[in-house]
């Protein structure tokens, strides 16, 4: 959580605006959710492509939030500042994989991903605690975003979607 004791990025550095979240993250209350909220349009843009393409994309948002998160904490001197949000987006793609054009779908992608991320169960608590650097800021979100587009793959199977 972003405490004003965290410095504020200079969002005109490519790498804070991006980390966080084209600025979405300085929002108040629950910069996650509004890092999320921005993950919505994209995921649904993304879903136009073939599946492949939707996947590549995403392992890109993925492999360049590693360094994208890390270094913008470097910068900032503040592991995992609250603003950073570039890894919410990267967790909900994960979630709403192969559904983004479905309203529904991405609605209940994005309550279940926030609650993934927020309660944080195991082994995603783990996660968190001991993964350090770029990684450490993205790995808890991806498994929030796996655990999370799991449920929902569950929820669409079951209601014969």
């Amino acid at each position: 959580m972003t405490t004003s004791a965290e410095p504020r990025p200079d969002l005109r550095q490519p790498v804070h605006f991006l980390a966080f979240g084209f600025g979405a993250g300085l929002l108040r209350p629950a910069p996650g959710t509004w890092g999320t909220l921005v993950a919505v349009p994209l995921a649904y843009a993304l879903s136009y492509l073939p599946l492949g393409g939707y996947l590549l994309v995403t392992a890109l948002v993925v492999l360049s939030g590693i360094w994208l998160c890390g270094e913008s904490s470097r910068r900032l001197g503040v592991h995992d500042h609250g603003g950073i949000v570039w890894d919410e987006i990267a967790g909900y793609l994960i979630t709403v994989a192969g559904l983004a054009q479905d309203p529904l779908w991405l609605a209940l992608g994005f309550v279940l991903f926030r609650l993934f991320d927020i309660l944080k169960p195991w082994p995603i608590s783990w996660v968190d605690r001991q993964v350090g650097g770029g990684l450490g800021i993205m790995l808890d979100d991806l498994l929030a975003g796996g655990l999370a587009g799991l449920c929902l793959w569950l929820v669409v199977v079951l209601s014969g979607s």
